[in-house]
């Protein structure tokens, strides 16, 4: 479900593709609902070893982190700090990982490649980057952790399947358009370097 609260464009869980028709790069949104932290060995897990993964992530999120966790009593979890970790590092795995999981939005930090702008383009999904910088802020919009699998790989590789509140500020880096903000955007910082570069050295000869 996508609404608009407070001026805020919410995403709840589960999400359709029609949810994110109207989203594109460069929005700013926030999630509600289901959310699993998933990074390199799981996504390694899944597309290389054929293991299912043991969370539903169908029609919901994952978040590129490897969080701090506390534990607590009756095998029950606390979130101290979920920052995210480079999303790129995902890019040879999310096309496979997209088309096999379902998943809908992918959250991280920097951006990603054809691999995944293929994925977001043609299984209707969105890759978002969080503030980097933001891990204690974001750990406060984790409700609850709900379950932790594959805890054998160690805390920040786990799979912790979450409840968030209004999780983000999200920004859309790419739709289900494929459209990506960040290499649209080296296009244009480029034109500019060159104009910038070439009027630098008519002041400043060592430049170049």
């Amino acid at each position: 479900m996508l609404e608009m609260k407070d001026g805020k464009k919410i995403l709840t869980t589960p999400i359709s593709a029609e949810d994110l028709a109207d989203i594109h790069i460069g929005d700013i949104i926030y999630l509600n609902g289901s959310m699993t932290t998933c990074r390199d060995v799981a996504h390694r897990r899944l597309v290389e070893g054929g293991r299912e993964l043991p969370v539903d992530v169908r029609d919901a999120a994952i978040f590129h982190a490897g969080p701090i966790i506390r534990p607590l009593e009756d095998d029950q979890f606390e979130m101290v700090s979920v920052g995210p970790t480079t999303s790129m590092r995902m890019e040879k795995f999310e096309k496979e990982f997209v088309e096999q999981t379902g998943v809908k939005v992918i959250i991280g930090k920097g951006g990603m490649g054809p691999n995944t702008e293929y994925a977001c383009k043609n299984y209707k999904a969105i890759h978002c980057v969080f503030p980097a910088g933001n891990a204690v802020v974001a750990a406060t919009e984790v409700e609850e952790i709900i379950e932790a699998q594959w805890r054998d790989l160690g805390m920040p590789e786990t799979l912790w399947h979450c409840r968030v509140k209004e999780f983000g500020p999200l920004i859309v880096s790419i739709d289900t358009d494929g459209r990506n903000l960040f290499e649209e955007n080296k296009v244009i910082f480029n034109e500019r370097k060159e104009k910038a570069i070439e009027e630098i050295c008519k002041h400043v000869s060592f430049i170049k």
